[in-house]
């Protein structure tokens, strides 16, 4: 636990606090709500209020054999639950070890290191081995450690009234449901990465784009063509992005590429953001340059009028 200690240490602001403690894949509109009532429930009680994080996800120690595809980058995570306001957001390093400590235990150190005294947490919320930490064992370790334990039931979203989670977006995304991406997450879909060098063949045919690198381990929708908003270094621009092999060009392997409207230049290395707003379409195979050319011009003035 010499990690955690450290980590806690190095970034928990003075004074006694209020927490919330979780993976927050996505910092959805669940979990913001849940910060946020944590910060108003930690102001009434004179407290300042921070998030404890993990990462990499639990489920990557526990079943490594299992691929996971996180719906945030961790960096983006930790900007998303700083921009609701708390003081400090500390990313814990999720281990075989950290697997096997106690809710008792790690507890113990968030009131140490942490001076916790209330925890605010949904109330499927699980801590510890085995998940043993269920919030009303949580609630017992409190009363014995100091601290009061506010489970806060998922807010629903939709006529079906199911709460909002990480796997339902999950599901919305890989079905192409933008739509219903943006308002389970509260915000549209975005990406970002550095723009790469990529085969340049759009230069050659009229419709230039950047090739966005993403990290392998990023969630993504179906291959398709996407309207999109690209967030560029010199402003925001109206935008349409393909996701998928290129089967054109025999491609092989995914990529990100956006044909950015109304812009000139050069953005190798540059770090840009693209939001995915709504799916025009699948990829497809075309037969040669020609149909492939006059089907990017409807797609690029179908995203104009939706963008509209």
């Amino acid at each position: 636990m010499l990690l955690v200690r450290e980590e806690l240490r190095r970034s928990v602001t003075p004074g006694e606090h209020a927490l919330s403690i979780g993976v927050f894949d996505g910092v959805h509109a669940g979990h913001q709500a849940l910060v946020k009532r944590m910060l108003a429930e930690g102001r009434a009680r004179g407290l300042t209020g921070g998030v404890i994080t993990f990462h990499p996800h639990p489920r990557t120690v526990i079943r490594p054999d299992q691929p996971f595809e996180y719906l945030e980058s961790l960096e983006h995570r930790v900007e998303l639950l700083r921009a609701c306001g708390v003081e400090f957001v500390s990313v814990i390093q999720f281990t075989s070890e950290l697997q096997q400590v106690s809710a008792e235990d790690f507890c113990r150190l968030l009131v140490e290191e942490a001076r916790v005294r209330l925890i605010v947490v949904g109330a499927d919320f699980r801590l510890g081995r085995g998940g043993e930490g269920t919030v009303d064992r949580l609630a017992e370790i409190g009363e014995e450690q100091g601290f009061e334990v506010l489970p806060v039931s998922l807010i629903d979203h939709g006529t079906d009234a199911a709460p909002i989670s990480s796997t339902r977006i999950r599901n919305a995304l890989a079905a192409g449901e933008m739509e219903e991406v943006h308002a389970l997450l509260g915000r549209p879909f975005s990406l970002r990465g550095p723009v790469l060098r990529g085969d340049q063949r759009g230069r050659t045919i009229g419709f230039p784009t950047l090739n966005v690198g993403v990290s392998a381990d990023r969630a993504l929708p179906p291959d398709g063509v996407y309207v999109t908003r690209a967030y560029l270094p010199s402003g925001i621009f109206a935008a349409v992005t393909n996701v998928g092999k290129r089967p054109t060009f025999e491609g092989t392997t995914r990529r990100v590429e956006t044909h950015v409207f109304d812009f000139e230049g050069d953005l190798y290395g540059q770090v840009v953001t693209v939001e995915l707003l709504h799916r025009l379409r699948e990829e497809r195979r075309f037969d040669g340059i020609e149909a492939l050319v006059a089907q990017i011009k409807v797609d690029a003035e179908a995203a104009r009028k939706w963008l509209a």
